[in-house]
């Protein structure tokens, strides 16, 4: 009877109230459920003002245009930076149950922040007339500036702390030793993208709407209230959750491999030291894998080293300087898959880059464009419902077409690779950079040949064209981002999933930050030849905004070159060797 209970075990994970889970009784596709929904809620939070930040930022609180694009984009490549503190945690301290209701009542707090200061006139710049040429506009004071930033760098905190720790959480429900389990966890990454558009398809209308229509302490109001419902969903998964017991800090045994095969192969230039090898019996390693506990009662197969990274075996078959730098090949092996998986990471930072123009120049663009269809206007900030819809409409029909039918023709259980996903993904951005210049080409024609170059008013051009960036860049986020978390969830050994997945929004963060970079670099280059940079003034339509699409297109072609050479030559981990 007791035997029975131990198999019935989930080894390494325990329920909500600190209980060994049940394999009876935790986990599974319900469980990841309530996963789904809280995310739906949570993007709706922050991503309500994030799609429309960079307006009120320019209307309300007087930053130029380029200012208020810089702003959202270091607001956001924070948010997701964070995302890595998120799961470092989760996987060394914390329990993922338990980070995520730290870091959803972080962003309540951020939230309701912002909400008092919108709702408060004393605590914004007072209204002006921006048509008007004569009054200057009075900027935001640093009193106020102040209440601003901690609002929103209180939501990044709590933003990066739910993404490094809720798709994790719902990926660890499936039992990854079972093909169905695997197949399950795939479909699981593929709704998770398809929630995260759930929660924009209501941020970018709904309460955009609000934002422009009742006022942005009503926009605000929304998403404090939309993220305070996220926790008793969330909780109400409690009985049925299955959570990762934390390994203690990966980072520390990372360090401890490379600190250890640096050491040893500078002593092994000695040939007294250089006999040792590779002859060195498996098993004397092996048998120093008790370090995890009670983690040692699973079933691990015996690992030997392999031959890539050759340098990193030394960590091992050397003898170490100090016992605190003493290796076991499990770690040594670990350290190499995280190793491989790096550039990969590196390579999807420019699609990010590209990503990031959604919120920024492009709802400017569309600002300046009639915004009517029939008699309906549409607000700017809007225009991202587009992609949203089709990622809604593609994502099931992937996941239940397209997967099983490259399932059949491959015969293999992942029917297209996840590296396959993410190329795909970076294709597509590098079309939606090329339809993003020639786009801003015709706006601007427009505006010269209609004589609107100097003026406020809206130019006799549909704002629908801007739709079209939208698409392809919306396409290649849901091919790219399912791909990268699936990617790296599976490829990375278990006790830094949470940590890998981060990574995920790590390149999304490292996009916005590369994006304000290079328009301050690029800035910075123009201005040297011309009196005005191309990116620079209050005025979009001085901007040469079509040139540094182009310049972005180029670029991404080079990065999908990059990328190339490393998918390539990047060798999958068997199901042999998982964890």
């Amino acid at each position: 009877m007791e035997e029975g209970q131990e198999l019935n075990k989930w080894e390494g994970y325990v329920n909500w109230r600190n209980k060994p889970a049940m394999r009876d009784q935790h986990g599974g596709m319900l469980a990841a459920s309530f996963v789904l929904v809280v995310e739906i809620l949570e993007n709706l939070a922050f991503l309500a003002n994030a799609s429309n930040l960079v307006l009120y930022l320019s209307k309300f609180m007087h930053y130029s245009p380029s200012s208020s694009a810089n702003i959202v984009t270091n607001f956001m490549g924070t948010a997701f930076l964070l995302a890595v503190l998120g799961g470092f945690l989760s996987d060394a301290f914390f329990t993922t149950y338990r980070l995520y209701l730290t870091s959803a009542a972080i962003e309540f707090m951020g939230l309701l922040i912002l909400t008092v200061q919108a709702h408060t006139p004393s605590l914004k710049p007072p209204i002006c007339a921006s048509a008007s040429t004569e009054i200057q506009c009075e900027k935001v004071n640093r009193r106020k500036a102040a209440m601003l930033f901690t609002g929103l760098y209180l939501v990044a905190l709590g933003v990066g702390g739910i993404k490094g720790s809720l798709p994790p959480h719902g990926a660890e429900q499936f039992d990854d030793t079972t093909p169905q389990g695997r197949k399950q966890r795939s479909s699981f990454f593929n709704y998770y993208v398809f929630s995260l558009s759930c929660g924009a398809l209501i941020a970018v209308t709904f309460v955009v709407w609000i934002e422009d229509n009742k006022g942005w302490q009503w926009g605000f109001g929304v998403a404090t209230a939309a993220i305070l419902a996220s926790i008793p969903v969330f909780l109400l998964g409690s009985p049925i959750y299955r959570t990762k017991i934390p390994a203690g800090s990966p980072i520390t045994t990372m360090f401890k491999v490379l600190i250890a095969a640096v050491c040893n192969n500078c002593k092994s230039k000695n040939p007294s030291n250089a006999v040792m090898g590779m002859k060195t019996s498996p098993s004397s390693y092996t048998t120093e894998t008790g370090e995890e506990g009670n983690a040692t009662k699973v079933k691990v197969p015996s690992q030997t080293l392999t031959e890539d990274l050759e340098f990193l075996n030394k960590a091992v078959t050397e003898k170490t300087v100090s016992p605190m730098l003493q290796c076991t090949v499990k770690q040594v092996e670990e350290v190499k898959v995280v190793l491989k998986i790096i550039p990969v990471f590196m390579c999807t930072i420019m699609l990010n880059c590209c990503l990031a123009q959604l919120s920024t120049f492009s709802i400017q663009q569309a600002a300046t464009m009639n915004t009517k269809i029939g008699s309906l206007k549409v607000p700017p900030a809007s225009l991202p419902v587009f992609p949203v819809i089709f990622v809604m409409l593609i994502a099931p029909t992937y996941n239940h077409f397209v997967v099983p039918l490259a399932r059949k023709v491959t015969k293999t259980e992942m029917g297209i690779t996840h590296l396959q996903r993410i190329g795909t993904g970076l294709i597509l951005s590098i079309i939606a950079m090329a339809v993003a210049a020639v786009v801003e080409m015709k706006r601007k024609k427009v505006a010269i040949e209609s004589g609107l170059l100097n003026s406020a008013e809206p130019l006799p051009i549909t704002f629908l064209w801007i739709a079209l960036q939208y698409l392809f860049l919306g396409s290649a986020d849901l091919f790219t981002l399912a791909g990268m978390m699936d990617f790296f969830f599976t490829e990375s050994p278990k006790s830094m999933r949470s940590l890998a997945t981060s990574l995920s929004w790590v390149s999304l963060s490292m996009g916005y930050y590369f994006s304000s970079v290079l328009i301050s670099t690029v800035n910075n280059i123009t201005s040297i030849f011309r009196h005005t940079p191309w990116l620079s003034g209050s005025n979009l339509n001085h901007y040469h905004l079509e040139r540094f699409y182009w310049l972005m297109c180029i670029l991404s072609s080079l990065n999908f070159l990059h990328y190339l050479f490393w998918a390539n030559r990047y060798k999958y981990r068997t199901e042999s060797t998982a964890d």
